[in-house]
């Protein structure tokens, strides 16, 4: 799952996220073959050096930036990226399941803490790259709309979290790509073809058969966790988190490389913590949590979902974002096992077939961008 749909994404960062903000915010995925800046020795012509693609320059001067002619070079371990992927899923699953086991405290305070753990995590990196606090003039409106859209994302679903199944709340989250897709083609003039209609019909579907409105399935729901008031309330909040997170990734494309990733990171944990402490003392619900355990929830909490996103992160950096995307919908698996073995909750036949629906549009979606990439990366190449 994307604890910060934004976030989780969004996220994150995304990683997707994507935040990992979110993997669908990557043009081009990692691995992508770069130009170099660096000649090869003795190579030139009419004065000017001749260029050539090794896909691993960083700007050195040679022989540093690539290996040397005949070097051997350092294999990547095959499938890192992938099992990266895994181990962010199952870092945000626990943090889920982690958040449903803490008693009396609101969902709010709850993304004030991991607020709290964002910025402890980027202020050095700001400090060490040298960006600045505010960013460029021109971004600076953009990222306020991630900050804000990032944290009200987290805040939602951290409540869907709290008053609906684990696993439906998870699934629910996975529709976010097929929003982006919608929402960058309104906004950001993308294309948008009867395929990914089809995806977003898919995703609707999904989260009609989660949610179970009683005009469509009757008044008397069973296999529910508590009461139906409470499951449409986290329906509504799951689906608004997830395109808050949407627009978050599409603000993300409209940005692009110009503002550093720990900026973005900064701006969401501001705002954020800044949002929630201001809540929190209008609805007068801001307490520490009586139990030890909880505080150690809180804690694990933070440290869990910050090394989700750091490992999904690394995946995105050795891996296409295709098949991490397609990868990261072992949020669902993982959701559906931990709300069986903790919780004590079997998921109805409808949550199975709603999770096959949205499972089936976000890695459809994610199937159509990586080959679009690879065939946009093939074209540049002749």
């Amino acid at each position: 799952m994307v604890l910060c749909q934004g976030g989780e994404g969004d996220a994150a960062p995304a990683a997707g996220g994507q935040e990992p903000e979110a993997p669908a915010a990557r043009e081009d995925g990692p691995g992508a073959v770069q130009p170099c800046p660096c000649p090869a020795p003795g190579v030139e012509a009419a004065g000017a050096e001749e260029r050539r693609a090794c896909g691993c320059c960083s700007g050195m001067s040679w022989p540093f930036c690539c290996s040397a002619p005949g070097a051997k070079k350092k294999a990547a371990c095959p499938g890192l990226g992938l099992f990266y992927t895994i181990l962010s899923a199952f870092l945000f699953s626990v943090a889920s399941l982690l958040l449903k086991k803490i008693e009396d405290v609101h969902s709010v305070e709850v993304s004030a803490f991991r607020c709290v753990f964002q910025m402890a995590f980027v202020l050095p990196g700001l400090i060490y790259y040298k960006t600045g606090f505010l960013g460029p003039k021109g971004k600076r409106i953009f990222l306020f709309f991630r900050g804000f859209l990032g944290s009200t994302a987290m805040v939602l679903l951290y409540y869907a979290y709290q008053v609906m199944s684990l696993a439906d709340a998870t699934v629910i989250t996975f529709t976010s790509p097929v929003f982006t897709s919608l929402l960058a083609w309104i906004f950001l003039k993308e294309k948008y073809s009867l395929w990914d209609l089809l995806f977003t019909l898919f995703a609707v579907t999904g989260v009609i058969l989660i949610a179970r409105p009683p005009f469509l399935f009757g008044s008397h729901v069973t296999g529910i966790e508590g009461s139906y008031s409470d499951h449409l309330k986290g329906t509504i909040a799951a689906t608004a988190s997830t395109l808050s997170a949407a627009s978050t990734i599409v603000i993300l494309r409209k940005v692009g490389k110009s503002v550093h990733y720990f900026l973005s990171i900064w701006y969401y944990a501001v705002i954020g913590l800044i949002g929630c402490v201001i809540t929190l003392f209008v609805l007068n619900e801001w307490r520490l949590p009586h139990c030890g355990r909880d505080r150690v929830f809180l804690i694990l909490i933070g440290l869990l979902g910050l090394g989700g996103q750091i490992f999904l992160t690394k995946a995105l950096q050795i891996e296409k974002a295709g098949p991490v995307a397609i990868m990261r919908t072992m949020d669902v698996v993982f959701a559906f096992i931990l709300e069986v073995l903790f919780l004590n909750h079997l998921p109805t036949w409808w949550t199975v077939g709603g999770a096959l629906c949205v499972v089936a549009s976000s890695s459809g979606t994610a199937i159509r961008k990586w080959r679009h990439s690879v065939k946009k990366a093939k074209q540049r190449e002749i």
